[in-house]
């Protein structure tokens, strides 16, 4: 009998519980996302429950006299804890669903964001559904995966070298820069069934259900039942299946978006994220985690190969190449030149833009126009790509020129074809605008929308079927023959054989964004886009209108992406802003914002910056009144001192919960996407 035993046995132990002849003190975390109780607490296990209380099963624990959800970490012969430990509750499942792996991923992943554990594991560790864990698990062995050819990465300088390293179980990480034109689905499944075929497992995360569909039918045919996909339209039920087939070792292969980065597979050997610079992996949840960030600290933690891929290259992508953590798979420039299309900018003072009406009624210059017509006359589709979806979504005073804004939640008003305004965010009609600024009560507009192009070509192009893929009614493939296609960023159609032609309209709306990856992100959507051309010497053609001597169209023109985040990456470190330094964001109402710092104790390295209102775009803070100002704060620090400011925050965070400071919401994120 162990000390801690002899202890609880003096006195007759409540409801007649016997502790566990072994081990008999568990480690548990409560789920209670609060950052001062951000910490494993110890409970007696009894005899009853000591089978089933493994490390990493799911509990039930009684704290402050309510029960309340756990994971137990580990079981432990006696407790540090001086007094008398309750009792666990029970046991919910005996599924081993916390890996030894998954918690320390999960442990890091907090530690990085300034964020609870509790909150990491709602993102990792799906609902149980305890039908779906009573199935029986099927212990029948998958078919075996024979080792691809994989010949589509040998174009790729050092690309065949990281497949070698990879399946050969070491370590490679790498950035890789996919070709115009390529067929990513068919590579990364080339690469996920090589390093599968070696016994060891894959992580794959990309964007959005589109792509992820691509994928699954790339790696059916090499991986079959070994791969399964994991994204939130699966439904709970199904979500947890193939969850339970990953942690139970039965699926070497795990594809899926953004949460998927958690999987549990068996003896991690790679992880993918692919077009990290894609919008749909900012997760909008806390600590607000990036994929990207995730897979190098578990590529760090466990060992395992990482490839960071996409068209374009992320400046925190090209941060990991120049500091020697990563190494570039790019392939010759003669093979860019021969798969790229050719792409052709503008400028207003252009002759060509100057003395053409169509430019200044339809934003488009006879050198598009004739691009379509050419394509067209060839039997091959148009992509006009426009920034944003609807009729008019985004006005402003007809006399003085102010944003329209609205009233309730300051989002940007936006107007229908009926003329009706109402917000963009909130949704909220404007019967009888007013502008604050002037007392005009006209509009006009801003920006024009998928729906107003689709108007004004439908007029140009007369009797060719014009089509709209934007929002929630997304296009995947259009079919072969003449057609002229108008879609926002990332909602663009395939076409088979790829576009004859392709105009980017309006992208001074990208271009003159107020937000630190403008710039990065209007060339990530224009390489999107131009990758769906066909090649130069099949006619493929690009036009920009945009000025042709700006540094991102010259990046689209040269088809540089490598050398574009390159010297982005310079600027940022010359002004001192992310991914070159640690940057954090404290959004809230302004005395809310002032007593969280006054509770924080920054490192001596860092800064601040701010405060000022919250940057139009950027949604508001969980729970707080619309109607109120909401300030934000940036602290910066250098990079080596990034884990102490996340140290700092999350002690503040501590500090105002334990004085249950909390009755105005604050949101403290670490990295965040918009800066303004």
């Amino acid at each position: 009998m162990t000390a801690e035993t002899e202890r609880v046995a003096a006195k007759p132990p409540r409801n007649q519980r016997v502790a566990a002849p072994q081990r008999p003190v568990a480690r548990v975390l409560p789920m209670l996302g609060l950052a001062h109780l951000d910490r494993p607490f110890d409970y007696l296990v009894d005899a009853k429950t000591d089978a089933d209380a493994q490390p990493g099963v799911r509990v039930r624990v009684r704290f402050a006299g309510r029960l309340v959800d756990g994971y137990l970490l580990e079981r432990l012969d006696r407790s540090e804890h001086e007094g008398a430990l309750s009792w666990l509750d029970r046991v919910v499942s005996p599924e081993p669903v916390l890996t030894p792996e998954l918690a320390a991923l999960c442990r890091a992943v907090a530690d990085r964001y300034a964020g609870t554990m509790a909150d990491v594991l709602r993102l990792a560790i799906p609902p149980r559904h305890a039908r779906v864990e009573k199935e029986a698990a099927s212990h029948d062995v998958a078919r075996p995966i024979a080792e691809p050819a994989a010949a589509g990465w040998d174009v790729y300088d050092s690309g065949r070298s990281f497949i070698e390293q990879a399946v050969a179980g070491g370590h490679p990480h790498a950035c890789w820069q996919a070709l115009p034109g390529e067929d990513v689905a068919a590579r990364l499944a080339e690469l996920a069934a090589s390093v599968a075929a070696s016994g060891r497992g894959v992580v794959i995360v990309v964007p959005d259900q589109r792509d992820l569909d691509r994928l699954e039918a790339a790696c059916e045919p090499l991986l079959g039942d070994a791969c399964v996909t994991l994204a939130a339209g699966l439904g709970p039920t199904a979500r947890y299946r193939r969850w339970l087939s990953a942690l139970r070792g039965r699926a070497r292969v795990v594809i899926g978006t953004r949460s998927a980065v958690f999987a549990p597979v068996v003896d991690l050997g790679l992880v993918v994220v692919f077009d990290d610079g894609d919008d749909s992996l900012d997760e909008p949840r806390s600590p607000y985690p990036h994929p990207r960030e995730v897979a190098v600290l578990r590529a760090h933690g466990s060992g395992a190969a990482l490839l960071i891929g996409g068209h374009s290259r992320t400046t925190d992508a090209q941060a990991l190449v120049e500091s020697s953590w990563a190494f570039d798979v790019v392939a010759p420039r003669a093979a860019v030149r021969e798969a790229m299309p050719r792409v052709d900018g503008l400028s207003d003072e252009d002759r060509r833009v100057a003395g053409d009406p169509m430019a200044r009624t339809a934003r488009i210059p006879a050198i598009a126009f004739d691009a379509a017509r050419r394509a067209l006359a060839a039997d091959q589709a148009v992509l006009f790509s426009v920034p944003r979806r609807g009729y008019l979504p985004s006005v402003a005073c007809a006399r003085c020129r102010a944003h329209a804004r609205c009233r309730a939640c300051n989002g940007p008003l936006q107007m229908s074809e009926r003329g009706d305004l109402a917000c963009r965010w909130c949704g909220r009609p404007e019967n009888r605008f007013v502008c604050p600024v002037c007392a005009g009560t006209a509009v006009r507009a801003l920006m024009i929308g998928d729906r107003r192009t689709a108007e004004e070509l439908g007029r140009a192009f007369r009797g060719v079927p014009i089509v709209t893929s934007s929002g929630d009614k997304i296009v995947d493939e259009v079919p072969a023959g003449p057609r002229v296609v108008i879609a926002t960023p990332g909602a663009a159609p395939r076409a088979p054989g790829g576009y004859g032609a392709a105009v980017l309209l309006d992208t001074w709306a990208q271009l003159d964004r107020e937000d630190l990856r403008a710039a990065e992100e209007a060339v990530r959507a224009w390489m999107a886009v131009a990758t769906l051309v066909r090649p130069r010497a099949e006619g493929g053609r690009v036009v920009v209108v945009a000025d042709a001597a700006a540094l991102p169209v010259q990046a689209l023109i040269r088809w540089d992406p490598v050398g574009f985040a390159t010297a982005e990456l310079r600027q940022r470190l010359e002004l001192k802003f992310p991914p070159a330094v640690t940057m954090a964001s404290v959004d809230g109402p302004p005395a809310a914002v002032s007593a969280f710092l006054d509770l924080l104790t920054m490192p001596p390295e860092a800064e601040t910056l701010g405060p000022v209102p919250l940057p139009a775009g950027v949604r508001r803070p969980a729970g707080l009144d619309e109607s109120g100002p909401v300030d934000r704060m940036l602290l910066r620090t250098p990079r080596s001192a990034g884990r102490s400011l996340a140290e700092a925050l999350r002690n503040a965070q501590a500090l105002r919960n334990a004085r249950h400071d909390d009755t105005a919401g604050i949101r403290v994120q670490v990295d965040p996407p918009t800066i303004g």
